[in-house]
């Protein structure tokens, strides 16, 4: 703030309090005479010049005094910092340090597990699961099972790997994936026949000018047998699970237009400890699914046995 406008506020904040004093005492009656009136007369009633009662009027008072005492301790005055030097930034970092230890202590049992120790730890687990439900089901689902665009966690599948080093990694850096337009690259006829080939499953009855197409164009990112390849996370296009719809139509909409997804960088969102947590629960997640359900609801994990 510059020198005119602290000034400016200075100068306002005081005639307003000065003001205040003024119209306080300036108007008590301190007549004894209670009949006295104000010379008013509203449809024959007249109002009395009483003065207020003394608890109200000292009530004022302290709120005035208060004001100033605040004033003096407090900024408020301008560019006048307070006789406590006190910040909000200050303030805030000083919560958040005291925070930032009670949650370091209480992360420290984890500090030297493996991400496979902590998916088997049952208090790690609970940690995770909550952990996923206040950053990553919004995205993902509160029960880890994805969305349009959004791949399941509970799963085998996985694009960049589902090793406990991959999924730390993705949570950590985030990923980020593309697949280009092919529109005006391939003929309307191409596009179809590439379909035809993704979703014949038979391999016997698949077309075989679809095979050339995919070998052209497709096979450098997804390979050859269409496994994909989690390099690049390019997604295995042989099985039924699908990011962005299985059908024709958003098959042909993805060959069409591409598709561009993102899942941001979780570094500068979480300490070290929370992103180790929670990627262990993640990986739990598609561990426990190979024997027993799981499902995640309203903050709470339950396994259920098929």
């Amino acid at each position: 703030m510059s020198s005119f406008w602290s000034a400016w506020v200075i100068v306002l904040t005081t005639i307003v309090i000065v003001g205040l004093v003024w119209v306080l005492f300036g108007n008590r009656t301190r007549s004894g005479d209670h009949d006295a009136t104000t010379g008013h007369i509203y449809d024959g009633i007249e109002e009395y010049d009483n003065p207020m009662p003394a608890w109200w009027f000292y009530m004022f008072v302290l709120s005035i005094v208060f004001s100033i005492g605040y004033l003096i301790l407090y900024p408020g005055m301008g560019n006048y910092k307070g006789a406590l030097g006190w910040t909000q930034s200050g303030q805030w970092k000083e919560e958040s340090t005291e925070m930032d230890e009670k949650i370091n202590k209480a992360l420290a049992p984890y500090a030297n597990m493996s991400i496979e120790e902590l998916a088997k730890n049952e208090k790690a687990h609970r940690i995770g699961q909550r952990l996923f439900v206040s950053n990553c089901a919004v995205c993902h689902g509160a029960d880890a099972g994805g969305n349009k665009g959004f791949p399941d966690s509970r799963d085998h599948d996985w694009l960049y790997g589902g090793t406990p080093e991959k999924i730390l990694e993705t949570i950590t850096k985030g990923r980020k994936g593309a697949m280009p337009a092919w529109k005006g690259v391939l003929t309307e006829q191409q596009i179809d026949d590439v379909t035809a080939w993704i979703t014949t499953k038979d391999a016997s009855k698949k077309p075989a000018a679809g095979a050339q197409v995919f070998a052209t164009y497709c096979a450098a990112c997804h390979n050859p047998d269409a496994k994909g390849n989690q390099l690049i996370g390019a997604p295995d296009l042989t099985d039924d699970i699908w990011l962005y719809g299985g059908d024709v139509g958003d098959i042909k909409f993805t060959i069409h237009n591409g598709r561009n997804g993102q899942m941001p960088a979780h570094e500068h969102l979480l300490i070290p400890e929370k992103i180790r947590l929670l990627a262990a629960f993640v990986y739990s997640l598609s561990q426990n699914n190979a024997t027993q359900g799981n499902t995640i609801q309203e903050g709470k994990t339950s396994n259920m046995n098929p």
